[in-house]
């Protein structure tokens, strides 16, 4: 009988173990996920100003009175 009582002793610290890498892992996961997030918020901000710069460009070179940029001369002229 003791033997038996061994045998769920040692399966109990497995799934503890288990359990605690679980844990870890998770957490781990977690982290990971939150950083990227971040990342994700930070291009999706530089996306935007970077369409509010091309918005502006275009709107710059549409306009009637702009000049091409290809007949504009260079600033060292």
């Amino acid at each position: 009988m003791a033997g038996n009582g061994d045998n769920l002793q040692a399966q109990v610290e497995e799934l503890q173990s288990q359990l605690a890498f679980q844990e870890d892992a998770l957490s781990a996961l977690d982290a990971a996920l939150a950083a990227q997030q971040q990342e994700v918020l930070l291009l999706r901000r530089q996306v935007e100003l970077l369409l509010e710069r091309h918005r502006a460009l275009e709107a710059r070179y549409d306009s009637p009175d702009a000049a091409a940029p290809a007949q504009e001369k260079p600033p060292h002229y």
